[in-house]
């Protein structure tokens, strides 16, 4: 441990100071902010990894894609193109990222875009036959070049900002002071059972500003689905899973998975992680070796879109399953949810 300060704590002084420097220029307007005629709401976080920025992304497009046409821009990390891609029904993971094909798939009526330059991005929505009444920015909250109306800061419950360092020593990709610039802070993947004493404590360590509000999230997991087809999960209590993971924490899924079998088999690979043809041998052969009659594979939601591109034989694919997640508030989410319509409805006024 003091080998990892004495060696990374340096490297993370000076990625702080590159970090404030830049912040700094964007405060000072030496850097270009760039506003838009549209709403813009951005949820995203200041650390690596998972915090459950796709899974609010959608609790937010479900609210409003009855009222509004919404728009969801992503970086598309991964995906094997660049520059502005719009998403089409033929879309694939490779075009556009494993997170906005998520999307884009559960919400087929939405417009979808990737540009890692989000301003060129959403100049190209705005050029749209019919314009998006509301972009929502998909992890952007670093993205500072644009403005957000309504910036929404995702905490991971058992990751605390407050008790991590700036990378490379910690996670951090910005300091503390950075969630200032949030008008919502969620605190991602609770326990359902979280105590009001629990609450406070973390509410006075986040130390809030009063334009600020502070809301509570856990992660719902939802029905099994099949990967292909309507195939019913054929497993039970005696059988076994292969779990196959390409997400940046995959404990919590496995440990729900303990909730069909204690016979589990897990293969991680990196967060957004492209699947090749060895990794998919490998698959194989450790599904090979399960000698089970009751088996089946189960991976998540975001591994289900690259999965799908994968050359799997047909007999393997009808063994393969995921289980969504979506955010349940253990906090009223109604003054969100009010402020968010107010300010849209208040746009469409101009």
């Amino acid at each position: 441990m003091v080998f990892k300060y004495l060696t990374l704590g340096p490297l993370s002084v000076l990625y702080g100071l590159g970090v404030n420097l830049r912040n700094r220029l964007f405060n000072l307007g030496i850097l270009e902010t760039h506003e838009f005629d549209v709403p813009i709401i951005c949820v995203g976080n200041i650390t690596v990894g998972g915090t459950g920025k796709t899974p609010h992304t959608e609790a937010l497009i479900k609210v409003l894609k009855n009222d509004y046409r919404v728009a969801c821009l992503s970086r598309g990390y991964k995906r094997k193109t660049s520059g502005f891609v719009l998403a089409t029904e033929k879309s694939t993971a490779n075009d556009i990222g494993d997170e906005p094909m998520q999307i884009k798939t559960k919400f087929p009526d939405i417009t979808v875009a990737v540009d890692a330059d989000r301003v060129r991005g959403i100049k190209k929505l705005m050029q749209l036959p019919e314009k998006p009444e509301v972009i929502i920015l998909d992890d952007g909250f670093q993205h500072r070049y644009v403005k957000a109306d309504i910036n929404i800061m995702l905490v991971d419950y058992n990751r605390p900002i407050y008790e991590d360092c700036l990378l490379p020593l910690g996670r951090l990709r910005e300091s503390l002071h950075a969630k200032d610039r949030a008008n919502y802070i969620i605190v991602t993947k609770c326990p359902p059972n979280i105590s009001p004493i629990e609450k406070r404590i973390i509410s006075k360590h986040l130390d809030l500003r009063a334009y600020q509000q502070l809301l509570f999230t856990t992660m719902k997991y939802g029905d099994i689905l099949p990967l292909d087809g309507s195939n019913h999960c054929p497993i039970t209590s005696k059988g076994s899973i292969l779990c196959i993971t390409g997400i940046a924490q995959p404990a919590p899924y496995v440990e729900h998975l303990k909730k069909y079998s204690e016979q589990i088999k897990h293969i991680a690979f990196p967060d957004h992680h492209n699947y090749s043809d060895s990794d998919i041998q490998r698959i194989l052969q450790e599904y090979a070796k399960i000698d089970n009659p009751t088996k089946c594979i189960f991976t998540t939601e975001k591994d289900a879109v690259r999965l799908k591109l994968c050359n799997l034989p047909e007999e393997i694919r009808q063994q393969i399953f995921y289980i969504p997640i979506e955010p349940e508030f253990l906090t009223p989410r109604d003054q969100l949810i009010k402020n968010i319509y107010d300010y849209v409805r208040q746009d469409k006024r101009k």
